[in-house]
């Protein structure tokens, strides 16, 4: 895009000088300071208080107050990102310049913890930032939490590591929903052992522990939505929680699983989560050391426990929105679902325009152009259409934008009026021509 840096941002008190990289617009610069995750009685600090109920200290520590500019090697190197990993590309990550970003996941201080060594398991909780489409769904900020747990060979009694790890898993909870897992703990091909670093046994008890682990958090998320829905419709009816694990792949875990829960009809895609990569811990200065890993979206897990149907809704200073969950935050087992307080109508504008000299337009510049223009008001963006022209060549799209405010009737002048701003933003930034 074509935007002239300034010469340095101010993010949390700390000044970063920038580049021809700097990429960060001002909404997303202002979000660094809301740390919703953190806000006394909204439903993304909740959430975060709920699952980290299921992770209780000493064993595990909570850490909730990182800052959320790091460098690429935290964010990208350390946990094993190929050079030429789509996530390192300025369409999809926010840079103040060259080696210094604002995190894409909380991973990023994954290796740092490793190093530091202060407790057997930690929780990480932060903003974390990527440049994404426009949807109900989707915001350029939301909240991840990441955990780990691992155990030092040097510790273990006889060093029988599988015996120790299986010994700590008697030790958990139980819980009664049916789980699917049929796969074995790991496959030579579609989900490999580190057998450099892992025996079976040690990988298939490091699995059952990570998998017991996270059962119990989703039980506990899923049993509260349950009962949320009940108190708020007495006709409730859904069926019994099912969890299942699917094979998966990540850069920084293997074997890797993502687990599934059934819930009101569907399958939900709830996390990832594997065995660490042993060169992680190697390269943290902890070899002796073997664990698993975790992370998982706040944001849509407190969608789904408060029912919020827009993503935006969490960022909004309304009275109507923030005051529903007043005292929530001391009563965690007396979940409030939102109560839509108004459906405002939309309003939707078709922007259509040949690519520019320049080549190829990312679809996540044109969001962001977007985006910046409208903010808040744009509820989805949708490409509806690419044409080549068969003569010249020459590629065309058109994206439809719905204009919906989440507080308020958007007039038809206001809507012109930006949807004028937007066109001309594109034709500015992006180098396009309308047609």
């Amino acid at each position: 895009m074509s935007t002239t840096p300034p010469p340095a941002v101010t993010i949390n008190g700390k000044t970063y000088h920038t580049d021809e990289w700097f990429n960060v617009p001002p909404g997303v610069l202002a979000a660094t300071t809301r740390k919703l995750h953190l806000q006394k009685d909204h439903p993304i600090s909740i959430t975060r208080q709920i699952l980290e109920s299921v992770f209780p200290p000493p064993t595990y520590r909570y850490h909730n107050t990182f800052d959320p500019v790091v460098t690429t090697h935290e964010n990208f190197d350390s946990l094993g990102f190929p050079p030429d990993h789509p996530g390192r590309a300025r369409s999809d990550t926010y840079y103040l310049n060259a080696t210094t970003l604002l995190r894409t996941h909380t991973s990023a201080h994954e290796s740092a913890l490793f190093r530091a060594a202060a407790s057997p398991g930690y929780l990480i909780s932060a903003d974390v930032y990527r440049r994404d489409d426009i949807d109900r769904s989707h915001y350029p900020v939301f909240h991840q939490m990441e955990g780990a747990r691992v155990w030092d060979r040097r510790l273990v009694p006889g060093g029988d590591l599988a015996a120790a790890v299986l010994a700590d898993l008697a030790l958990l909870p139980t819980h009664a929903v049916p789980v699917e897992d049929p796969n074995p703990p790991s496959h030579p091909d579609r989900n490999p052992l580190q057998s450099e670093h892992h025996t079976a046994a040690e990988a298939a008890a490091i699995a059952a522990h990570l998998k017991r682990s996270l059962e119990l958090m989703v039980v506990e998320v899923f049993t509260r939505a349950q009962a949320a829905a009940r108190a708020a419709d007495p006709a409730f009816v859904d069926e019994p929680l099912r969890v299942r694990w699917v094979e998966a792949y990540f850069p920084f875990t293997s074997p890797s699983w993502e687990m599934e829960v059934y819930y009101d009809g569907g399958w939900l895609e709830v996390l990832g989560c594997g065995v660490s990569r042993q060169g992680i811990l190697v390269d943290a200065g902890q070899p002796e050391s073997v664990g698993w890993a975790f992370g998982i979206g706040l944001d849509r897990i407190a969608m789904l426990l408060f029912q919020v149907p827009d993503i935006r809704l969490f960022w909004s200073r309304d009275a109507r929105f923030t005051s529903q969950f007043e005292g929530v935050e001391g009563d965690l087992g007396r979940l409030r679902r939102f109560v839509p307080f108004s459906r405002y109508p939309p309003c939707y504008k078709d922007v259509s325009f040949w690519l520019g000299k320049e080549g190829e337009v990312h679809g996540n510049d044109v969001m962001e152009v977007i985006r910046g223009v409208a903010g808040d008001v744009v509820e989805d963006v949708v490409l509806t259409d690419e044409f080549t022209h068969p003569k010249t060549g020459r590629r065309s799209r058109c994206y439809r934008v719905n204009y919906r405010s989440l507080e308020r009737t958007l007039t038809n002048d206001e809507t012109n009026e930006l949807h004028t701003r937007v066109r001309d933003a594109l034709v500015e930034r992006l180098r396009v021509e309308i047609r």
